[in-house]
């Protein structure tokens, strides 16, 4: 149905553009080229605004160009003698000016939203009502009308005849609306251009040039009525004509530029194929020529959104500056794009685009989900090693505090009671007791010292390592250890993994000497322990080297071991400790 009336009203303009052709011929004299231009200023704003309805019927910019070229036409009628005619379109022609204005503010979008533009709107409008009307009041044929020609023109509306008035008041419209308001419309959209984002500079370059060239033409107008321009009347139209033509024309090519967009999306499906997930928010911004694009993805679990490294994300709230669309899948929130706000104006494109990337987008959430789930796991494994930490240093506080000084104080009552019965088999007996208290009590404080030693915590990981290379069994040599504190779980780690390693050289690699070296290198921590044993050690043989490896990585860190058979051990952990 649209089509039908689109096609109505184009076919119906072509007599009235000849009418207004031969108007400009047979009443201003004017020449063919410029009669043709004129027909042609109009025919563009009609045809483009009937493409833009066909196009977007929800939005207002196709009927508000299709009227502003209706009218621009119509408006040759009042140079008619016909009195009706020139009455009805001396009043009601410069309107085609201000639907001009009216489209340009509100483009893309079909509405003006800005305020201060609204108000600009409505006394450009107003203006152009009340002025031409109150003209045509004291309009009397005494005087020639500004832009006529010298003959006589009859209006409808004479109240009071008076020529001084009537001209007074047309110098007054194109001094309030050819000079003050077009200074401000300008004003309004280069505004509007500098605050707005650079997609959507892009996107309105065209009708700014277009509206400028139009607004100056107008001011230069307003000026020459008072003064004697420094250019030619003839160049000034033709700059006009130029930019009215452009206008509808740059319109016509944002229309194409979108259609194109959604070509892309099509190349999209294409590029996704050969596109890792990582770079599907790159594609995605090719494709709808946004580099600003975020890309989030909804997990269910977690009820809330995630960005491509599953971290957790905030969408912003709606604003000048950002705007979000969310893509659902039979229902179910999948991600959500954030965007320029001007992709809310090509709402299918966002969702063309948005169909196309769904099975990329569905595995990229799938692997954001993932990455999302790990590092809840490295969080957990860290807990789980910090607990356990604090269980160590609690047991050794109650060995220390507990058993062991029971023992020794069991020990000094067994030496006060030695002294006072004087029998030499019972004395024997409890030396031999205070003996095996004294045992058990060095036992106690050499298992405190291995649990959480206390020279780790009060002196930090060197001095902790100068003394487990002292007290070990067989000959260790300490090559190298830091100076500097670490965090509590660093050095943690990095002790127990030269204990450990330090255990498995005793009890497994037959080693006649060790070496340990922790140093620190670009964050990070490096603990190597070597040997020079039998080798052949893997982690999947026993416990030991495998939890080392898991407290490693707990705090994101790696443990490597080099064990070839005969050739000795070499184990090194690497845990970041920060810049």
């Amino acid at each position: 149905m649209r089509r039908l009336v689109a096609l109505l009203i184009a076919v119906g303009a072509v007599p009235l553009a000849i009418v207004a052709y031969r108007i400009q011929i047979d009443q201003l004299g004017s020449s063919s080229a410029r009669s043709l231009a004129i027909v042609a200023a109009g025919l563009s704003f009609l045809l483009a605004g009937l493409i833009a309805w066909l196009r977007r019927p929800e939005n207002r910019l196709g009927p508000l160009l299709a009227a502003a070229g209706l009218l621009l036409l119509l408006r040759q009628l009042r140079y008619s003698d016909d009195p009706l005619l020139f009455t009805v379109f001396f009043a009601l022609g410069e309107l085609g000016y201000a639907l001009v204005a009216h489209a340009v503010l509100a483009y893309p979008a079909g509405r003006v939203t800005d305020r201060a533009e609204r108000v600009l709107m409505k006394v450009g409008y107003a203006t152009l009502i009340v002025l031409p009307v109150a003209t045509l009041l004291f309009h009397d044929g005494s005087r020639r009308l500004l832009g006529f020609d010298e003959a006589a023109r009859e209006s409808l509306l004479l109240l009071v005849g008076n020529g001084e008035v009537a001209d007074a008041l047309q110098k007054a419209l194109r001094v309030s609306f050819y000079g003050v308001l077009s200074a401000l419309f300008i004003a309004a959209i280069v505004r509007r251009f500098v605050g707005a984002s650079p997609r959507t500079r892009r996107i309105f370059a065209p009708l700014l040039l277009a509206a400028v060239a139009i607004a100056l033409r107008a001011i230069f107008q307003s000026v020459s009525t008072f003064f004697d321009p420094p250019f030619s009347d003839e160049y000034l139209f033709w700059w006009q004509i130029g930019a009215f033509i452009a206008l509808p024309v740059a319109l016509v090519a944002g229309l194409v530029r979108a259609r194109m967009a959604r070509a892309a999306v099509g190349d999209l499906v294409l590029e996704l194929q050969r596109t890792p997930p990582e770079g599907l928010r790159d594609a995605l911004a090719r494709a709808l020529d946004d580099p600003t694009l975020e890309l989030a993805f909804w997990l269910p679990e977690r009820g809330g959104f995630v960005d491509p490294a599953g971290q957790p994300i905030e969408l912003p709230p709606a604003s000048e500056s950002r705007a979000v669309t969310e893509l659902e899948h039979e229902g179910r929130p999948v991600a959500a794009l954030v965007h320029d706000p001007s992709l809310l104006e090509e709402p299918r494109l966002v969702r063309s685009a948005g169909a196309a990337a769904r099975m990329a987008i569905e595995n990229a959430r799938l692997q954001a989900e993932l990455r999302a789930q790990l590092d809840e796991v490295r969080a957990s494994r860290k807990r789980i090693v910090a607990a356990g930490d604090a269980e160590r240093r609690r047991l050794e506080r109650n060995l220390h505090d507990g058993a062991q000084q029971q023992l020794v104080a069991v020990a000094l009552k067994l030496r006060a009671a030695q002294g006072k019965l004087g029998d030499p088999a019972v004395d024997r007996l409890l030396s031999e007791a205070v003996n095996e208290l004294q045992g058990a009590v060095d036992e106690l404080r050499e298992l405190a010292r291995g649990v959480h030693p206390a020279i780790l915590t009060e002196e930090g990981l060197g001095a902790a390592l100068e003394s487990l290379a002292s007290r070990s069994a067989f000959p260790v040599r300490l090559v190298e250890a830091p100076e500097e504190r670490f965090p509590a779980d660093v050095e943690g780690t990095a002790y127990f993994l030269a204990c450990e390693a330090l255990a498995n050289v005793v009890k497994h690699a037959q080693a006649s000497r060790a070496t340990i070296d922790a140093r620190r290198m670009d964050g990070v921590l490096v603990v190597e322990v070597e040997d020079d044993g039998v080798g052949g050690a893997r982690p999947a043989a026993g416990s030991g080297l495998r939890g080392l490896a898991d407290r490693v990585e707990a705090l994101g860190g790696h443990l490597r071991i080099e064990s070839p058979a005969g050739g000795g051990t070499r184990i090194v952990g690497e845990i970041p400790c920060g810049s």
